[in-house]
């Protein structure tokens, strides 16, 4: 019988999207630095597959990692590692809190491209969901006006990457297990991320290597977080929490870096928010 706890699935959900707000932080705080993007995600996926691999072997050994998708799970690493690279630039290059909801415009991806890689049905209320979502994306890049940022375009970018991702994950649900998921990211992600590396002429020091550690470990944590927050709570019913991540941008974004709130960001928030929970809920009915 599947696990029916909404409260417990809220708070593990609220506390991955926290982690995941405060690795952002620590990113933009290591690029402000002076440190790559390039570093940035090599390490970020080298020290989460360092975590990861002892903890995966302990609980059933090598021999259920063996796959025989190889092909879809390079196609997610190249998608995931590409929106990584994207997301980075753009904390680096906006403000914490614009970069982390422009990226929560992933879920409003998965219908099209589930519509157009696996055929799935898009309901009207998803169409309106998806429009009231991309509208409020217009509305904080304000095109037209002389504040208007591009990175953000980035960010958007970084977040059609992320739902391709996603549904290769879901191409492949039906034969791979979560942790050979999981840990096929890690291995691929980790490879493709090595190759600039060698073009890097500064690595991290002492302290920043530090920093990179405690991303991994952010990082990491969330990620259990979140997937045990889905193994308590179906998505339908927790999803909405999801939106967090926002507040805690927010909050981060003005404690360490003093970023400010424009009537265009409250409401493109309310647009991109709204539409999600609304699609949320309309997939509970």
């Amino acid at each position: 019988m599947l696990a029916n706890d909404p409260a417990r699935g809220a708070i593990l959900l609220v506390t991955g999207e926290l982690l995941l707000a405060l690795m952002a932080a620590m990113i933009k705080h290591l690029a402000d630095q002076g440190l790559s993007s390039e570093s940035l995600v090599f390490f970020r996926n080298l020290l989460g597959l360092l975590i990861l691999l002892p903890l995966l072997i302990s609980r059933g050994g090598l021999t259920q990692l063996k796959t025989e998708r190889i092909g879809l799970h390079l196609l997610r690493a190249v998608t995931g590692v590409g929106a990584m690279f994207l997301f980075f630039y753009a904390i680096t290059h906006a403000t914490l809190a614009e970069a982390v909801l422009v990226k929560m415009t992933a879920p409003f991806f998965l219908p099209l491209i589930g519509l157009i890689w696996l055929g799935d049905k898009v309901r009207v209320q998803t169409w309106w969901a998806i429009f009231l979502g991309f509208l409020g994306v217009v509305v904080i890049l304000r095109p037209g006006f002389g504040d208007f940022n591009p990175v953000l375009l980035v960010a958007l970018a970084s977040a059609a990457l992320m739902g391709v991702a996603k549904v290769s994950i879901r191409r492949m649900a039906n034969s791979e297990p979560p942790r050979r998921i999981v840990f096929w990211f890690a291995m691929f992600s980790s490879l493709i991320s090595a190759v600039p590396m060698f073009w890097q002429k500064t690595w991290p020091d002492q302290a920043q290597f530090i920093w990179l550690l405690a991303i991994g470990l952010v990082a990491t944590t969330a990620q259990f977080c979140m997937t045990h927050a889905y193994q308590l709570a179906s998505p339908g019913r927790i999803g909405v929490y999801n939106y967090s991540s926002v507040i805690w941008a927010v909050l981060l974004g003005w404690l360490f870096w003093g970023e400010t709130l424009y009537l265009g960001f409250v409401i493109g928030t309310i647009l991109i928010v709204g539409a999600g929970v609304w699609n949320l809920r309309s997939q509970r009915a």
